[in-house]
Parts: C-alpha cells; sequence; structure tokens
C-alpha cells in the first residue's frame, strides 16, 4: 500500500470487513525437539513436500508465561487442517519453549533452522538479540512478534504486526489531549526504553501546548505510593496520568492510585500494561480502572472483527484471547496464510525466500480489519535509526465502561508523525 493509500486508511472505522479465508491445509503440530508425523525435508519449500512454520513463547516460568501463544498456533493448525491441505501440501507447525531466557530462545531458533522452517510466525520473546542473528544467518523471516526488544524493530528480517510501545504511548497522548487533558504524567520504566516513551509522548503533546511530567519508576522498587502522588500532582481538574510500565508494576500502580482515591485526574494506560484480565483482577466496573483510558494495536476484544479468534480459540482455556500476545499470533498467521495464497496463485515455491520477497515486495496484507493493511516495503519503513521496520504506527482508542474494555472512538488514528518529529497530518 502506497503512502498516499496508507493517509486514506486513517478515517476508514472499524467495520466488519470481508473475512479472510483461512487457507485449507493439513497441519501436523509437534513440540521442538519432538518426533513428528512427516519429514520435515521439504519445509523450505521442496515441490511436494512439507511448509514448516514455528512459533513460540516461554512456558513454566511463572508470570511471564504465553502458552496462549503456541496453544493458538496449534488450534489454527487444526482449522486449516480441516479444510484439507496448503494447496496440496502439509503445513507443519513447530511448538517451542524459549522457557524466558536468551538461551532459550537461541536454543529455539537452531531448531527452526534446523527444520528448514520458513518462517517463525507470531512468537513472543523478549530475546531478539539471541534469536535473531540466527535466524538472519540461516534467511528465515521472523513474522509478527510480540515486539519486546528493540532488535524486532530493525533488523531486516523481522516483520512486526503491531507498532510496539512507542505507537502505543503516542497514541495515549493523543487520546488524553483529545479528552481535553491540561497536563499529563507518565508512569514509566526507569531505563533508555522509557527515555524513548517519554521523548514520544512528548512529541504527541507538544502541538497542543500540554505540558508533561515524566515519572520515572525503578524496577522492583517498593514505593509505588510515592510515584503515584507525583503523578497526580494535587489531582487538579485537567490532569492526566498514563501509564507505561509492565503488567506486575501497573497492578502495584493500581493498588497505589486505589488508596489514593483521587477523584478529578483521568487515568489512562496502554495495552500491554494492561488488558481485560486486570480490568477484572482489579475490580472491574468498581476498580480503580472504571472509566480509564487505553491505547491499543488492534481493537477490543469484545470487537466482531475478533470472531475468528474467539472461534478458533474456542473450548481451550490456555488461549485468552484478550491476551496482546494472543492476538498478535493471530494477526501474524493471518498475514502468513494471505502470502502463501499469493504465492501458490503466481505459482511460485513457498519458502523462506519467496516469502521475504512477498512481504518486502510493497503489495498490502489484509487481517480482517483488525490492522490497517500491512506493509513492509522500504517506501513504509520509519525513518528512524531505532526502529526503521516499525511500519504499523496506527492505533485504537479503547475506553473501560461497565467493566469492559470498549471502543472509544471509531477507527484507526495514525501516530507516525508523532514517531518521526513531524506534525499532525
Amino acid at each position: 500500500m502506497s503512502r498516499s493509500s496508507r493517509s486514506r486508511y486513517r478515517a476508514r472505522p472499524l467495520a466488519v470487513a470481508a473475512a479472510i479465508a483461512l487457507l485449507p491445509a493439513a497441519l501436523a503440530l509437534t513440540a521442538c525437539g519432538s518426533s513428528s508425523a512427516g519429514s520435515a525435508g521439504g519445509g523450505s519449500g521442496a515441490k511436494g513436500g512439507d511448509v514448516v512454520v514455528m512459533t513460540w513463547a516461554p512456558a513454566g516460568t511463572g508470570t511471564d508465561d504465553r502458552q496462549g501463544v503456541t496453544e493458538l498456533a496449534q488450534a489454527i493448525g487444526r482449522d486449516v487442517d480441516s479444510k484439507g491441505g496448503l494447496h496440496g501440501r502439509q503445513l507443519k507447525v513447530l511448538a517451542c519453549n524459549e522457557r524466558g531466557s536468551a538461551d532459550g530462545a537461541a536454543a529455539c531458533a537452531r531448531q527452526a533452522v534446523d527444520a528448514h522452517v520458513v518462517a517463525v510466525v507470531g512468537a513472543y520473546s523478549q530475546h531478539a538479540d539471541s534469536y535473531l542473528p540466527v535466524l538472519e544467518a540461516a534467511g528465515i523471516p521472523y513474522l509478527g512478534g510480540y515486539g519486546l526488544s528493540v532488535s524486532e524493530f530493525s533488523s531486516p528480517f523481522s516483520y512486526p504486526v503491531g507498532g510496539g510501545t512507542p505507537s502505543l504511548i503516542a497514541g495515549s497522548g493523543r487520546q488524553l489531549v483529545a479528552a481535553g487533558c491540561k497536563s499529563v504524567a507518565v508512569l514509566r520504566p526507569d531505563n533508555r526504553s522509557g527515555d524513548a516513551l517519554t521523548r514520544y509522548l512528548a512529541a504527541a503533546l507538544k502541538p497542543d501546548g500540554v505540558s508533561l511530567t515524566d515519572v520515572k519508576v525503578p524496577d522492583g522498587g517498593a514505593d509505588y505510593a510515592a510515584a503515584v502522588r507525583q503523578a497526580l500532582d494535587g489531582d487538579h481538574s485537567g490532569n492526566c496520568v498514563t501509564d507505561a510500565l509492565s503488567p506486575e508494576q501497573t497492578l502495584k500502580v493500581l493498588d497505589a492510585w486505589k488508596k489514593a482515591g483521587p477523584r478529578r485526574t483521568q487515568l489512562a494506560s496502554v495495552i500491554g500494561s494492561i488488558q481485560q484480565s486486570v480490568v477484572d483482577a482489579t475490580g472491574g466496573a468498581d476498580g480503580p480502572l472504571a472509566g480509564a483510558f487505553a491505547t491499543g494495536w488492534y481493537p477490543p476484544e469484545t470487537s466482531p472483527l475478533w470472531d475468528g479468534l474467539r472461534s478458533t480459540a474456542a473450548g481451550d482455556k490456555q488461549i485468552a484471547t484478550s491476551d496482546l500476545a494472543v492476538q498478535t499470533t493471530w494477526v501474524a498467521y493471518q498475514v502468513l496464510l494471505q502470502a502463501a495464497d499469493r504465492l501458490s496463485s503466481a505459482g511460485t515455491p513457498f519458502t523462506a525466500r519467496t516469502l521475504r520477497n512477498e512481504l518486502d515486495s510493497g503489495d498490502s496484507l489484509e487481517t480482517g480489519g483488525v490492522t490497517p493493511p500491512l506493509t513492509w516495503s522500504l517506501t513504509d519503513m520509519l525513518p528512524s535509526a531505532e526502529t526503521p521496520r516499525l511500519t504499523d504506527t496506527w492505533v485504537t482508542f479503547q475506553q473501560v465502561k461497565d467493566g469492559r474494555l470498549t471502543q472509544q472512538q471509531n477507527g484507526f488514528v495514525d501516530v507516525r508523525w508523532a514517531l518521526t518529529g513531524g506534525k499532525p497530518s
């Protein structure tokens, strides 16, 4: 999609788009390192052989577990399997537990190379510096990672489907400007990543003259009450606070917020720091998130645009359809299957190289309306040394109403200008 067509998309509502038909496929599912039905041979695209992909996420680690990511990949596999084949070929989905460690992530990447996968799809890991060099050396694309590491937005082999925390925090700024905030405080990590988030938020607020208070929250700190008091700044009318901390830190912030009992300050956050499970756990309609704003990459989980995800995940309690990592995995697989369909229609073998060529071509790929059409061509790259692969700079505005995250404003909002030091378009 060209830049002009991206601009025209800005006002497009989140109407139910024409559903993308999942490509029929027969999937054999396996955990990394275990035996599987069929040979991995041909996973690189040999005629008549399997097409092999991998999805990984941590399991057995505690709070970092994202087993829903690999469970969803397997559920998609079963659904596609029921439709009879990926243009006559078997699609083998390998699942790997990266154990929440750099060594585990690198081990999964090496197993992906050994299995001749055409792509790693929808994976979740904090250790891109360990796995991306392995994939790059083998020419394997990384499609739809969650975006926990800066290198996911810089590697030419990475194809993120969301805009990372930079887009979310800039979007939160625009959401609060639209709400009439006169001053904004941000609760953010006390590290280099947090410094960057403050810059993006400041850029989003600057055109409207909204002042910004930067509240740095040390990782592992115990005194969240002090940070909340600083952010509230006397709880005056027109004051707003946005949270861009980890989910664990955010829960502590919400506890301190509830104890402080502010009456005039508007609370906001980014999806990822909070999600529906956090709203539920903190009291729902009677909790501190009641009325809070939230900025996301995608529509709220209640949107009919997620009907396909809900149908695929039905009956599997490990798949939380409101989890941003699960949603990102769903989006990534829609992109993969549409790309495979295009390659087949063109008579092109499905390999890691041809998949990369298709993703790099500039031809937009649809996701059923849960994102704008996605591309990763050179003309869509972000003019940023740190995050050039961050091409999806569109966000959604949500709000907690009656204990549920709901759509607060129709359509997507593009915050590319705030990420590049420009002016609102």
